[in-house]
């Protein structure tokens, strides 16, 4: 159903799950039976428990720049329309739309697999990602701190971690970041899809203003946290142009490397972004869908490695000299360091530590 008041979500609708046979469409004219509910409107967030005995995911995608990753949770409160996770949603039974932002399932106890599985025998010593899927910081962490308590994990054990976030949460856990950052442990990246702080409120509608990501880049630079930037998503006719100003911000902040995503439309995040492209830029979403349709030969998604991260044809081309170029002239390309290895002990090792 259209959400057009529940301003503080990113979706306006849940489209069908395309694993579920039954569907009721409430936008359907003949269920007159719903005329006296509201439906959706200002939808409150549930959390839910995730009882799986695992935590540590292998990526084998040979377009993503990590072997493994972690998230404490599923489905993401921050809202960001285009979010690439949402179809994951489906696999929980969840709508990928207004489902995907207030249905949250919590890891309740991801510190304890977490360790459990660094402790294993057959554990190799490696970089892993905390949030490749959904954002780590999100609002709920606030108060549950699971994210906190990984990387407390991480600490204890000497194992070198990466965070992606687009929020300022993150300058909570300054402490044990220095910590890790000492041993070369810790690269953080700051997510910034458009510095516009309207643009980013309708699109990232529970996310920290621009403002506050840059602020957030330079407090962990000055505590000497490797940090970077990752303009992502990029999206043709809305936010490319914004790409020099991005790196530029982000470098005079303390960003001592960048990265790029072009926007990422997979299943039924075709249908949620244009529903809110028509809904909140109606006069540009014509122009905007076919610059998108531009460097995706003609469709709104690209599903293969390599291209889909980039896009293809002239276009793209043009967007990613952009950020190259404007990369080499903030002096963010090739700078970032390689998170050391050879510091990890195992939990044995660690409570023999401390018998002594």
């Amino acid at each position: 159903m259209f959400n057009s008041a529940n301003k503080s979500r990113g979706a306006g609708f849940d489209p069908k799950n395309r694993f579920e046979k039954l569907y009721i469409d409430y936008n359907d004219e003949n269920l007159d039976i719903f005329d006296d509910i509201e439906i959706k409107e200002n939808t409150p967030t549930e959390f839910y428990f995730d009882n799986t005995k695992t935590l540590i995911v292998h990526n084998d995608s040979p377009d993503v720049g990590f072997d493994f990753s972690i998230n404490p949770y599923r489905g993401c409160e921050h809202g960001c329309i285009y979010c690439y996770a949402r179809p994951s949603h489906e696999y929980l039974g969840f709508s990928p739309g207004i489902d995907f932002e207030t249905k949250i399932i919590v890891k309740h106890d991801a510190p304890e697999l977490l360790e459990a599985e660094l402790s294993k025998k057959s554990w190799i010593p490696q970089p892993i990602a905390l949030s490749g899927n959904t954002d780590c910081y999100q609002p709920v962490e606030r108060k549950l701190q699971l994210t906190r308590r990984c990387l407390e994990v991480f600490l204890k054990l000497r194992n070198p971690v990466s965070i992606t976030t687009k929020n300022a949460m993150i300058l909570r856990d300054l402490d044990i970041l220095k910590e890790l950052a000492s041993m070369q442990l810790a690269s953080v990246t700051i997510s910034i899809s458009s510095l516009n702080r309207e643009l980013t409120r309708k699109m990232e509608p529970r996310t920290s203003v621009p403002s506050q990501r840059l602020h957030t880049i330079e407090e962990l630079s000055k505590n000497g946290i490797q940090v970077g930037v990752l303009v992502a998503p990029i999206i043709p006719g809305l936010t490319d142009e914004e790409i020099p100003n991005i790196l530029k911000e982000a470098s005079e902040h303390g960003a001592t490397f960048a990265g790029k995503v072009m926007l990422r439309l997979p299943h039924q995040n075709e249908a949620l972004f244009i529903e809110w492209l028509n809904r909140i830029y109606p006069e540009k979403a014509s122009k905007i869908l076919n610059r998108i349709k531009d460097v995706r030969q003609g469709n709104l998604n690209d599903p293969n490695f390599n291209s889909r991260m980039t896009g293809t044809g002239e276009i793209a081309n043009s967007i990613n000299n952009l950020f190259y170029a404007s990369e080499k002239k903030y002096n963010l390309h090739n700078h970032k360091e390689v998170l050391a290895t050879d510091k990890f002990i195992r939990k044995d090792d660690v409570n023999q530590t401390e018998m002594f």
